[in-house]
């Protein structure tokens, strides 16, 4: 089964040999304190800078999921308030989710812009323009969750202060692990807040993570697998050029091919590079997925206000060029035969 599902998405067909690694070299058996997997935590980290082009300066974090680094940027990092404009589903949950911790009393005094910088419920990115925009007219620290970019496209790092992603997508790794990347004006503002009464509290997180060792007994399989997926990856570069060949295809495709449906967003401006989203009639979206289903694909489903008359196409690393034109053959061969 070939799978465009936008997460968990596909990995790597290497993990599975990775995997098969710790088991028998004994990793996923180690002390999370032992020099061992300090060591493989130490490397990950060198890795995630090299690959991604991360600044030196900026601090990697692995904890356990997106949604914790919500809880961590509200509890750790946002002393009044925090902005959260939004445009679909995740961005309106990061909010909801945000307000509980720390309620919007005044957000006239807003320090933290929080921004989804890809929105995977409907396919829209905040684009690299607009993030310098916020940059420039915003004071205070900016979180960017980035769970269906990181590691798909490249980032100017410095356009934000927190940044964010689960691995499994553009990272190509099965879920329960997240890369957490804050600035130094970030780790300053967690020392000025002072909060340090969870096992999440950044301080507490940064305070272990000096050492290479975690607040808790972590993924350390996820750990292992990332870095050893780190290693075979080309750099963000290479892979950044290939993720947006692949997008302006697919969008082309989609504008010029007469396959029944229409792709949900209309401003090429804000179009994902990493998550296609594509729009239809109720039953045809159905039947399209059935169908593909049937040929052995699995299309994403529709989500949120989209649920049912959306399907959405995953544009990640993993995927091959081969997958691709097997997914568009379907599109082509099903919309030019009987849909009943």
């Amino acid at each position: 089964m070939i799978t465009f599902y936008p997460g968990p998405s596909k990995v790597y067909p290497q993990v599975a040999e990775y995997a098969t690694d710790a088991v028998r070299q004994g990793i996923v058996s180690m002390n999370h304190r032992s020099a061992g997997f300090m060591d493989i935590v130490k490397e990950t980290i060198r890795l995630i800078h090299e690959k991604l082009d991360v600044p030196a300066d900026y601090h990697v974090a692995f904890v356990s999921s997106a949604t914790e680094c919500w809880e961590i940027v509200a509890q750790s990092l946002t002393a009044e308030a925090s902005l959260h404009p939004f445009s679909g589903a995740f961005g309106k949950k990061w909010a909801e989710y945000a307000y509980r911790i720390k309620p919007p009393m005044n957000l006239s005094e807003a320090d933290v812009l929080c921004l989804v910088q890809n929105e995977t419920s409907n396919g829209t990115q905040v684009s690299e323009q607009t993030m310098a925009q916020f940059r420039r007219d915003f004071s205070g620290l900016i979180a960017v969750d980035a769970v269906s970019s990181m590691a798909g496209i490249r980032f100017n790092w410095d356009l934000a202060d927190v940044w964010f992603a689960s691995v499994q997508k553009c990272f190509g790794l099965p879920a329960g692990l997240a890369v957490l990347i804050y600035s130094p004006a970030a780790l300053e503002r967690a020392h000025s807040i002072g909060e340090n009464t969870h096992y999440n509290s950044l301080l507490f997180i940064h305070e272990n993570f000096e050492k290479f060792q975690t607040p808790y007994t972590p993924n350390g399989l996820g750990i292992y697998l990332l870095m050893r997926v780190l290693q075979q990856i080309k750099p963000i570069v290479e892979i950044d050029r290939m993720t947006k060949k692949r997008s302006s295809d697919w969008y082309t495709f989609f504008d010029t091919r007469s396959t029944g449906f229409k792709l949900l967003i209309n401003d090429r401006a804000t179009r994902s590079d990493t998550v296609i989203a594509v729009e239809g009639s109720e039953p045809a979206i159905k039947a399209i997925k059935t169908a593909a289903h049937q040929a052995g694909i699995t299309l994403g489903n529709g989500y949120g206000d989209w649920k049912n008359t959306t399907f959405r196409i995953a544009n990640f690393p993993a995927i091959t060029d081969e997958e691709i034109e097997q997914l568009k053959n379907f599109l082509v061969t099903w919309s030019s035969g009987p849909q009943d």
